[in-house]
């Protein structure tokens, strides 16, 4: 098992163009891929970044099992995102209408966290590490 590997989360929410604007908006996040478009006018694929942090985003498709999470239950997934500035990041999460759930706080030895759920269902992790 030589050479180098990756893990790329790659998320589906129930409206991507909706999710898109946000990231970008709140997160400061770029398009590293634009949409891909479906022929149902779907978004089939689309990529983001934040930093060099990626990740990959779809719309739903009921026909193969693609599906956003689901409010109702709690997440199987969180998505850690290690940013420069844990509390401007949670200021603009929370000014666009997002309570956290948790922090900003110290978390020795971790850094400073603060813990949020998207409005597209996904929690996310922020983490400013102290050193």
């Amino acid at each position: 098992m030589g050479g180098v590997s990756e893990l790329t989360p790659y998320i589906c929410v129930a409206d991507a163009r909706a999710a898109v604007e946000w990231y970008v908006d709140v997160f400061g996040a770029e398009v590293t891929y634009a949409p891909i478009e479906m022929p149902d006018g779907r978004i089939g694929h689309v990529e983001l970044a934040v930093n060099g942090a990626r990740w990959m985003m779809s719309d739903e498709f009921a026909e193969a099992n693609v599906a956003a999470p689901d409010p109702g239950r709690g997440n199987a997934v969180s998505l850690h995102l290690t940013v420069g500035d844990v509390d401007a990041l949670a200021a603009r999460v929370v000014a666009a209408g997002v309570t956290l759930d948790r922090g900003p706080e110290d978390n020795p030895p971790v850094g400073r966290v603060a813990v949020f759920r998207d409005p597209f269902g996904h929690r996310w992790f922020l983490n400013q590490p102290t050193q």
